[in-house]
């Protein structure tokens, strides 16, 4: 229960957070999916932590010390040896069909997406390689990038890092995943709802870890197209490779990408 309200009191928005268990607002189409696991997950666990605490209390009543007499010793039972060895297996069976189902559902990647977007999780700071558009956008430990989604279309993330493990996480998405070198993980979302949504690094990646942070604003169709067109009047055109090591201390120089 400190889990849950700990995250509520991290939380940007507050309001049913209750009736999600701490949980933010999701904004993609895909956030029920986790969503409905974890509140799931929470109503079985108080519903076997009722069922425990009333046994015991249960049974610090009906066989509480009357006197000195020692009472029946029993060598085994097997009815209850029984119960309590299968019931666990119930319940961890039941959590483990639906987490299996839930996770295939959200790493479903065999529809098209509208738009690929490549990241780049490096020490320690992000890059952003939109792939449909051929730009790119460069973040550094002092300069928090930011990466532009338009709402209503799907988008795959590809993620991949060059020296350490990072997660790519954006909590109002209900999706983090890690960015492990020498692999490319991927997943797709939808976001359903415009506005600005904090990202951050979820795994430990070294000294300057809790700078690891992005923005990500999801817009309009228009709006999406006003800011690719800005990054090609910048000259942030190309694709930018990773590099071999560390995050930039400034943004590439030059046009085009490719740079390391």
């Amino acid at each position: 229960m400190g889990t849950v309200l700990a995250l509520s009191g991290c939380a940007a928005d507050a309001d049913n957070q209750g009736q999600r268990f701490g949980l933010p607002e999701g904004v993609t189409e895909e956030a029920p999916l986790i969503g409905d696991l974890w509140v799931g997950s929470w109503v079985a666990a108080f519903a076997v932590g009722i069922l425990v605490w009333g046994l015991i209390l249960w049974a610090m009543v009906a066989y509480r010390k009357r006197n000195d007499e020692l009472p029946k010793q029993t060598r085994f039972n097997v009815p209850i040896e029984f119960l309590y060895t299968v019931t666990p297996l119930i319940v961890i069976g039941v959590l483990f069909y639906f987490t299996v189902q839930h996770q295939d559902d959200i790493l479903d990647e065999s529809e098209p997406p509208d738009l690929t977007v490549g990241v780049i999780g490096q020490q320690w700071s992000w890059t952003f390689n939109y792939a449909d558009e051929d730009v790119y956008e460069v973040g550094t430990t002092t300069d928090t990038p930011t990466l532009y989604l338009p709402v209503d279309q799907t988008v795959r993330f590809e993620l991949d890092s060059p020296d350490v493990i990072h997660s790519f996480w954006v909590p109002q998405f209900y999706m983090k995943m890690d960015v492990v070198p020498g692999r490319t993980n991927s997943f797709q979302v939808t976001p359903n709802e415009e506005g600005t949504f904090a990202g951050k690094c979820a795994e430990l990646c070294g000294a300057y870890h809790a700078r690891m942070l992005f923005n990500v604003e999801v817009v309009s169709e228009q709006e999406y197209a006003a800011r690719m067109q800005e990054l090609r009047d910048e000259g942030q055109t190309g694709q930018i490779d990773a590099p071999i090591r560390g995050a930039y201390a400034e943004r590439p120089a030059g046009e085009g990408g490719s740079e390391e």
